[in-house]
Formats: structure tokens, sequence, C-alpha cells
């Protein structure tokens, strides 16, 4: 009895110990994570373009190693599922943060306090279990400091909480609830010491195609930042003894839930998926292109909409122009062709630069004299004089030879021609953007309407709005001003 009370005693030293030594490969990680904190972490990605839950983890870990794959910084982008474990597994990612690498201080952002609380109510279940020992002092209500000097703390919502912080970790939480200039503020808080990276962490389900988290993906692509995707299909529970012919789930599922590994109840999924829409559904648990219930042409689609439109010099050419100083000032090149298709072949956007700028640039890309141009449409604004320099862009442009025409027109006349051309009534499209109109692409696709207050209107966000408008004037405008051409042969 005495001995098997020591060899108990024994077992426990072993066990503590082993707590304290760092996994030095990903296996060892997913072993550590599942016997000292009891989560098996996912590891098999099951959808193409995916990853699995604990590439991310890994990547966060072994960032600060000599095991870990080389980089300049430790920065990540996570889109995973509601429901998806990103928080816990940001709050798993911090306590190793803390516990292996001294001196390692770590922030916690929500897009709430409510959801960075959540993070870090994870971290403090954690500690409790079986770490507290390694905490100097007591675990307080937004902070905890650790014996070998590292440290983790929540930061509110606000630029004052984020403005003068210096740290090695961010993890910001659900960034599309984000306040614009509390994440402007984030971006430079994190600092590299001589062992540690620094390293700021995006992690969010992909709400909306105009939201902060859907720019900050297509900025990590560009960036080579890398970006951990996984859905409900990598953490799903194992099936086991159910027809997939019979499976409601069967529709995005596809047998992929026979080889699974996760904790997700398929009932669960089953229940979500009959209770939301489908493109509620696909957007937040599927991560599939974000939920366009909001987006103002929800029928755009880039497989349909984008092709290689080059100037056709038998068709006539028009430019549409929105103008703007801080707000951008844009010109579209247009063509509308014997079918009826607007072909939009090139565009300009540039922000604070004066009008004779502007027009020497527009002369330069259009490609035919400025006589052969058919028509330049614009704001109707334009023709505003201004008190400062008594002129209007309208004057300016004309004195330079450009030749402007606008008429008045409600914003919701406008969006209605250009929604009758990307998607006419039988199914029909006469839109055709060229690959070049990156600008216009993007604001198609996220131009959306605002989410409380009037939505009759769509959102003038400064952004997206302004390659939109100046479309829309050309389409007001185009049959009112333009007279059947004669040609000679």
């Amino acid at each position: 009895m005495v001995d098997t009370f020591y060899e108990i005693e024994r077992a426990g030293g072993v066990y503590g110990a082993l707590r304290r030594v760092a996994p030095v490969s990903r296996e060892g990680l997913g072993d550590y994570v599942k016997v000292f904190l009891g989560i098996d972490v996912p590891d098999v990605s099951h959808c193409g373009g995916h990853c699995s839950p604990m590439d991310y983890l890994w990547h966060c870990y072994s960032s600060d190693f000599s095991f870990g794959k080389s980089s300049s910084n430790g920065d990540c982008v996570v889109w995973a599922n509601r429901g998806g474990s990103k928080t816990v597994l940001g709050a798993v990612a911090t306590l190793l943060d803390c516990i292996f690498k001294p001196q390692c201080q770590v922030r916690i952002l929500g897009g709430s306090l409510e959801q960075s609380s959540r993070m870090y109510e994870y971290l403090g279940k954690f500690l409790g279990g079986s770490f507290d020992g390694m905490l100097d002092g007591s675990m307080l209500k937004e902070k905890c400091g650790f014996v070998n000097g590292s440290s983790a703390q929540i930061l509110t919502q606000s630029a004052k909480s984020v403005r003068g912080v210096h740290v090695h970790k961010l993890r910001c939480d659900e960034i599309e609830l984000f306040n614009k200039e509390v994440f402007d503020a984030a971006k430079f808080t994190t600092r590299s010491s001589d062992n540690i990276k620094a390293s700021m962490e995006i992690i969010s389900t992909m709400h909306r195609p105009y939201g902060l988290m859907q720019k900050l993906v297509d900025e990590a692509i560009k960036n080579e930042t890398p970006i951990f995707k996984w859905c409900m299909l990598e953490v799903i529970e194992q099936c086991r003894g159910r027809s997939c012919s019979r499976c409601a789930l069967d529709v995005y599922c596809r047998g992929k839930a026979k080889n699974a590994g996760g904790y997700m109840k398929i009932d669960d999924c089953i229940t979500q998926m009959r209770r939301s829409s489908k493109a509620g559904f696909e957007s937040e648990m599927l991560c599939r292109r974000p939920n366009l219930e909001n987006a103002v042409f929800s029928d755009f689609d880039t497989k349909i909409h984008i092709a290689p439109v080059e100037y056709d010099s038998s068709l006539p050419l028009y430019r549409a122009m929105d103008f703007g100083f801080v707000n951008p000032f844009v010109c579209l090149w247009i063509q509308v062709d014997g079918e009826g298709r607007v072909r939009v072949i090139d565009e300009y956007f540039r922000r604070r630069a004066t009008i004779e700028i502007h027009a020497k640039e527009l002369m330069e890309r259009t490609p035919c004299g400025e006589e052969s141009v058919t028509a330049s449409f614009c704001d109707p604004a334009g023709a505003s004089v201004n008190d400062v320099s008594g002129t209007s862009a309208v004057r300016e442009l004309r004195a330079m030879g450009i030749r402007t025409i606008y008429c008045n027109s409600r914003i919701l006349d406008g969006v209605e021609r250009l929604r009758r051309i990307v998607r006419a009534g039988d199914g029909s499209s006469r839109l055709l953007i060229s690959p070049k109109c990156v600008r216009l692409i993007e604001a198609m696709e996220c131009y959306h309407y605002p989410e409380i207050g009037e939505r009759e209107l769509p959102e003038k966000d400064g952004v997206y709005d302004h390659p939109i408008d100046a479309l829309r004037y050309f389409l007001v405008n185009v049959d009112k001003n333009v007279k059947p051409e004669r040609k000679r042969y």
C-alpha cells in the first residue's frame, strides 16, 4: 500500500515535470495540448484550400523557435467558421507563449470587451487546472503575470487602450466587430525582441463581403501573410452509422465526416443549417463567399462579369467621372457593343491631386484622340463653383479640352439601371469589366446597404461608392445625351 502511494506520488511528479517541457515537434505539440489541456486539436483538412486548426497552433508556437518556419514576423490571419474554436485556440496559443517563451508579452483585443474576456476566461480555466504554479501571484480580472516574466492582458476596444502599448503578441479576435480607428492604432503595437518575434493575429469569421475581414484577407494574399482557413468540416465529429443519402448535410459533406475527428456534433450542424438561410450557412459555417444578403449587387459574379475587354476603335468611347480630392477622383473608360453590352475597359483612381493633373492623366490614358471621345459624363456636383478658386471642376476640365456632360438623377435610378445590366429579369447579363479595373470590381462586390438606419439607399462609405457612382453617371446619361452616330464608309 505504501509502495503504491509512492508510485502515484512519483508519477505525479513526472507528470508535473513534463508539463514544463516545451514540445519540439508538431506531433509533440498536439500530444502536449491533448494531455495537459484536454483538447484534441483537429489536424486534417477536408476542403480544398483549407488548413487544419493544428496548422494555426503550430505556426503560433513554432515561429519563435529554431525548429519553426523562418519568417520576419509571426503575423497570420485565421478565417474559420462559427464554433470553430478560434477563441479557444487563441487562448491555448497565449498559454503556450507565456509558459514557454520567457518575457513574452501577449495582449488580447476583441471586437468587444465581452469577446476579449472570453479568450481570457479560457486562459484562466487552463491556468486554474494545473498551471497555476507558473503564475506570479493571483490571476486578476484583466491581466496575469508569470514567474518567467511573461504576461497576458485584455485590451478594450478603444484607441486610448491600444495607443502606447508595445508588446510581442497581439491577438485580435472577431475582427469584423472592430472599430476602424482602434484597428488602425493596433497595427503599431507589436515589437520584436532578441528571442521573440512580433506578431499580430487576425481572427474572425468573414460575415460580410464588404467588411474589414475581407479587406484583411485580400491584403494577406498580396503580402503573402499566412492565412489559416478552416470550416465546419475540419472540426466536425466523425460520422458513424449514418447513411449519406439520407443525411441533410450530405449536400455539403459528401462523406468527408466519415474521416473526420473533430468535436462539432453532426446533429447541431444540421439544426443550424435548417434554421439559417443558405447564404448565411455557407458564409458562417463553410467559409464560402460572404453573406450577400446586404450587398447591393448580389448577382454580380466574377465568372460572368469579368473578362478581357480591350478598346475597339469601331465602337463609341465614353468616359464617366466622379470627382473627389480627399475622396478619390474616379474615371472609367466604357464602350457599348452592337449587342448592347456595357464594356468597361479601363479605370483611373487617384486621391489628393488637382484637376489639371487628372486631366493630363485622362488624356494620356484615353486610347484615341480627344475628338474621338463620344462623351464624358460626370457628377453634377462638379459644376458647383468653389468659393476659394472661383471656378468648378467642370469648367476646369472644359478649359483643358475635356467636354463634360451631366444631368441630375436619383441614386436609386442609377442603381436600378446598373442592376438591370448585371442581371436582367430574363437572367441575361450586359456587363463586362476588364480585370484591369480592380477598384470597380471590388466596389461591385462590396457596395452595400447600411447595417442600421435607412436601408433604401446604399452606404456612402467613401470607398466603394465612388467607382459605382462613376458607372451610374454613365448609365443615366448615355441614353439622354448621345445621339445616333453616323459613320461614313
